[in-house]
C-alpha cells in the first residue's frame, strides 16, 4: 500500500513524515513537492518523491498514481492559481487516479464556521464528500507556533498583546497535529468523517500565565481594542497585510470560532496532549 504525503517539505509535513516513517515501510512512503529543489532533503532520507504542483492538474495525476491513501496538507492562500481552484485539482486528481483514502486538515466547526479563513475548507470538504473517496476531515485547531512573534516577544521582556478579549482557543504543538493525521492516515487510529483536533480552550490570558510559569519570566499582558492594537502592531513594524490578517484571526478568537472543546484528538492520539505549560517549554526550546 502506498502512502502520499502533500506538503511534506513544510512544518506539518516534516513532522508527519517522521512519524509516519515510524508506522510503515520507507519503500510504502511517497512525499509531494512542487521542485526538485525542495524534494533534494526528502530523497536523502530515502523517501520517494514526485514532483507536482496543486496547480498544475496533469502533474497531480502523474504523482498520484498507484496511490492508496493520501495525507492532503491543505495549501497557504494568496497563491497564483486560488486555493480552492487548487483544492479541487487535487479532489479531482485522487479521484482520476482512484485514491482509496484522503485525511484533509481542514478548519474547526466546518461549515458552522463563519470565520474568512474557513471558506476554502467548507468548499474542499464538499468537494471530497462530492468525490466518494472515503475521507477524514482533520479540523485542525490553532497552533502554538502560531503565536510565535508574540510568545518570543513577551519572554524577551516586551508587553503580551492581544485583542480577542475573553476568546478561547484550542492550541496544541504541531507535532501532535501531524502525530494524529499519520494515525489516522496508517489506520493505527479508528476514525470519524470528521475529527475535531482541539487542545483544551483558554484565553489569551490564560496562555499568558502558562507562558510566564514555561519561562520563568515576568511581563505585561495588555488586552487591547482592535484600533489599538492594530497601531502597536503597526509600531512593531509588522507588515500591513500581516496585520489585516492578524485582526482578522483576533475578531475570530474573540467571536468564538476556535472555540471547541472536543477529545478527539486524545482519542486520535491514544494519549493524554501535552499539557499547555510542558508544550510551552517545548516551543522555547526549540
Amino acid at each position: 500500500m502506498k502512502y502520499l504525503l502533500t506538503g511534506a517539505t513544510g512544518e506539518l509535513g516534516t513532522y508527519a513524515l517522521g512519524y509516519l516513517k515510524e508506522q510503515i515501510s520507507l519503500d510504502d512512503i511517497v512525499a509531494l513537492a512542487r521542485t526538485e529543489e525542495k524534494a533534494a532533503k526528502l530523497r536523502e532520507q530515502g523517501v520517494e518523491v514526485r514532483i507536482a504542483d496543486f496547480g498544475d492538474y496533469t502533474s497531480l495525476v502523474k504523482a498520484f498514481n498507484g496511490i492508496d491513501r493520501m495525507l492532503f496538507v491543505s495549501s497557504q492562500p494568496g497563491g497564483i492559481v486560488s486555493r480552492d481552484e487548487q483544492h479541487k485539482n487535487v479532489v479531482n486528481a485522487a479521484k482520476e487516479t482512484g485514491v482509496s483514502f484522503i485525511a484533509y486538515t481542514s478548519f474547526p466547526r466546518g461549515a458552522a464556521s463563519n470565520s474568512p479563513l474557513a471558506q476554502d475548507h467548507i468548499l474542499t470538504e464538499k468537494l471530497i464528500s462530492e468525490s466518494h473517496i472515503s475521507h477524514t476531515f482533520l479540523r485542525n485547531n490553532w497552533y502554538i507556533e502560531n503565536e510565535t512573534d508574540a510568545l518570543n516577544a513577551a519572554v524577551a521582556g516586551h508587553a503580551f498583546t492581544y485583542s480577542a478579549e475573553h476568546g478561547k482557543t484550542g492550541w496544541a504543538l504541531k507535532r501532535e497535529f501531524a502525530e494524529a493525521a499519520v494515525n489516522v492516515l496508517t489506520e493505527k487510529a479508528a476514525a470519524t468523517e470528521i475529527l475535531e483536533l482541539s487542545g483544551t480552550p483558554l484565553t489569551y490570558a490564560e496562555l499568558a500565565d502558562a507562558l510566564k510559569t514555561a519561562s520563568g519570566k515576568e511581563f505585561e499582558v495588555v488586552s487591547m481594542n482592535d484600533e489599538v492594537y492594530q497601531a502597536a502592531l503597526i509600531s512593531n513594524g509588522v507588515p500591513e497585510a500581516a496585520v489585516g490578517f492578524i485582526l482578522m484571526i483576533q475578531n475570530d478568537i474573540h467571536s468564538g470560532e476556535l472555540d471547541v472543546t472536543s477529545d478527539d484528538f486524545e482519542k486520535t492520539l491514544g494519549k493524554s496532549l501535552t499539557p499547555i505549560v510542558d508544550a510551552l517549554k517545548e516551543f522555547l526550546t526549540k
